[in-house]
């Protein structure tokens, strides 16, 4: 990873000041998922031409704002960037409004496109859409937010999910072509749309989760 970033100072401060605190949310928000957005960002960063070090703090701050109310967490993730003076060092005025808005804009939710190339790289990296991975993240979301249901009710909120982000008529879009997010996600609806599939995944998933 790190040969793709230009400033391994910058590197030396994200990784000692800013990925520690994704220790602190969630398993489906974790260190292993801010580290794999920054994987992906760094090879999509280099795919389209885009400055590598932008792209590294855009990724690596893209959830911090988990610290805060999940629902509101891309605002909070882009005020901590845009208030972190320490970035500065790296960064002109003008960069740091650019990543700001990349982070405000990532959410798969978000009701318009991204307004620039560093909103689509991290909002492209940040879909991982390998079936595994979707459904386990889901599976472990549901348990960590909702720990009052019982499997039933984790199986409900999941399927919900499912059909809310990923189905044919869910609202997560895919912003750069050159990815190979779309193999995945046209794997991923043929798995949702088998309910008998989906329920023996889930209920492997879940088992291995409260096991």
């Amino acid at each position: 990873m790190l040969n793709k970033i230009a400033s391994l100072d910058l590197v030396d401060f994200v990784e000692k000041n800013i990925l520690p605190e994704y220790q602190n949310f969630d398993k489906a928000h974790s260190t292993a998922h801010v580290t794999r957005v920054i994987r992906n960002s760094l090879d999509l960063a280099n795919v389209v031409g885009a400055d590598i070090n932008m792209a590294y703090v855009v990724a690596a701050y893209h959830d911090i704002g988990m610290s805060g109310p999940r629902a509101v967490h891309h605002i909070t993730g882009g005020k901590i960037l845009a208030t972190d003076a320490r970035l500065k060092r790296w960064f002109s005025p003008d960069q740091l409004k650019i990543m700001r808005e990349a982070i405000e804009d990532h959410r798969a939710s978000a009701a318009h496109a991204p307004r620039s190339i560093y909103g689509r790289i991290v909002a492209e990296a940040d879909r991982d859409l390998d079936p595994d991975v979707v459904f386990r993240r889901a599976v472990q979301f549901g348990l960590s937010n909702y720990p009052q249901l019982d499997k039933e009710g984790q199986w409900k909120r999941f399927v919900e999910h499912m059909a809310n982000k990923y189905s044919v008529n869910g609202y997560i879009k895919l912003w750069i072509p050159q990815s190979d997010n779309a193999r995945k996600l046209k794997e991923l609806r043929e798995i949702i749309v088998n309910r008998q599939h989906l329920r023996s995944v889930f209920d492997r998933i879940f088992d291995e989760e409260i096991g």
